[in-house]
């Protein structure tokens, strides 16, 4: 069962059991504060200090089976090469967790999703199943990541994806063929319309 959900709940829902073993995966330098163990793709020890911290690489995570009772993968998911092996371990090594993801908008947005990023991710909320697909950059971007979490405060749900999943990830891999856009086609259509809306 996969399902919409917010930062908020969970945080909540953690805050509420302490004894948890709870699993933050491709933390960066933001680690939930509840996390007990934290694990990515470069080395951090030095900086969680006063955590357990696993270095990890590509392939299967250095965790038992059901190791955790929770995982939070957050903004992780659409950097992964491979997401089937991905999403598969995350069910392998927690019964539940929370899954923070871009937007298409978002990752359309903000010049470091550019280069970064391989998915699009969206939520079918009659299905209760991830859609993903490959990453295309409609338009050129125009935020920074600083810039964007100020948005957030106003924006937060067109452009972000908070879900809470148990016991399983319901989610689809599909092709699509979407068409690009320019900045130049949007400014045209822009001007377009404010000259129109001047001469009448």
């Amino acid at each position: 069962m996969i399902k919409r959900s917010s930062k908020k709940f969970i945080d909540n829902l953690l805050n509420a059991n302490p004894t948890w073993k709870i699993l933050d995966i491709g933390c960066g330098y933001t680690a939930h504060n509840n996390a007990t163990v934290i694990c990515d793709v470069q080395d951090l020890s030095n900086f969680y200090k006063d955590k357990e911290f696993v270095k990890i690489d590509e392939g299967a995570l250095p965790f038992k089976d059901k190791e955790f009772d929770f995982v939070i993968a957050s903004h992780v998911i659409e950097h992964v090469k491979d997401v089937n092996f991905f999403i598969q371990e995350l069910q392998r090594i927690a019964s539940k967790g929370y899954i923070e993801l871009p937007t298409i908008l978002e990752d359309n947005l903000v010049f470091e999703n550019k280069k970064d990023h391989l998915w699009h991710m969206e939520f079918d909320d009659d299905k209760n199943q991830l859609i993903i697909s490959k990453k295309v950059q409609f338009l050129e971007p125009v935020l920074t990541v600083s810039s964007s979490k100020k948005f957030l405060k106003y924006f937060r749900q067109s452009l972000v994806l908070e879900l809470f999943w148990e016991n399983s990830i319901e989610y689809k891999i599909v092709e699509k063929n979407f068409e690009k856009f320019s900045r130049l086609t949007l400014l045209r259509k822009f001007i377009s319309k404010l000259f129109r809306n001047i001469i009448r």
